[in-house]
């Protein structure tokens, strides 16, 4: 009887810690935080594509040394991100040195080699000091990558780039986007106050899962 009394005993015990735990887990607060890590942007919010479930969006240009430092990092959260979570390239025309860059990408995308260009041009420009800073510099680097040197030329100054670059900078504007890299989450959430670029990535990659959860369950 003892024996008996003694395992019921430890076995309300251990009911008790289990539930303990779980109320404990349940009530465990977010990781990150609204105001801190992260700002909610006004409404109403816009994506920069229409693709995937939840958007993470890099504005970025190849003109920016933390960029530069931030590609690889960003390569990596592109592979993490789960499916229906569509990672965008969003290039900066902050300036006027930057608009080539800009143009550069535009003409890149449509040409379709920027996977096997983006870290490359990072790496010859800040790693190994080629000059790329005009867009003729830009059209031998993509030249040297095989591509048709006028046909990237052709591109990058098309009516279409520049009505691109105007469209891309005020979508920017809007999601008060000051700086690069900045990671804005399906044009409703961006990243900030970070201390790291590897904190900018994980903080970026919380509010995804976090937007795909709400997604899947049918509301946004």
């Amino acid at each position: 009887m003892k024996h008996l009394a003694r395992l019921r005993a430890l076995t309300l015990i251990a009911g008790l810690l289990l539930a303990s735990a779980c109320t404990a887990q349940s009530g465990t607060p977010p990781p990150y935080t609204e105001g801190e890590q992260y700002v909610t942007l006004p409404g109403p919010h816009q994506r920069y594509s229409s693709e995937g479930k939840v958007e993470v969006a890099e504005v970025f240009s190849y003109g920016c040394i933390h960029c530069a430092e931030f590609a690889p990092i960003a390569e990596k959260l592109k592979q993490q991100l789960p499916k229906g979570v569509k990672f965008e390239l969003v290039p900066a025309p902050f300036s006027a040195e930057w608009l080539p860059f800009a143009r550069a990408y535009y003409a890149a995308e449509q040409l379709g080699v920027v996977d096997r260009t983006h870290l490359e041009l990072f790496v010859e420009k800040f790693a190994q000091h080629y000059p790329l800073n005009s867009l003729d510099d830009l059209a031998d680097f993509y030249a040297r990558q095989g591509v048709n040197r006028a046909e990237f030329m052709r591109i990058a100054t098309s009516d279409a780039a520049t009505a691109k670059l105007k469209a891309d900078l005020a979508l920017i504007q809007k999601w008060g986007v000051d700086g690069t890299p900045s990671l804005v989450i399906d044009g409703k959430y961006r990243v900030t106050n970070v201390h790291t670029l590897d904190e900018l990535s994980a903080v970026a990659q919380w509010l995804a899962r976090r937007e795909l959860a709400k997604a899947d369950k049918g509301g946004k």
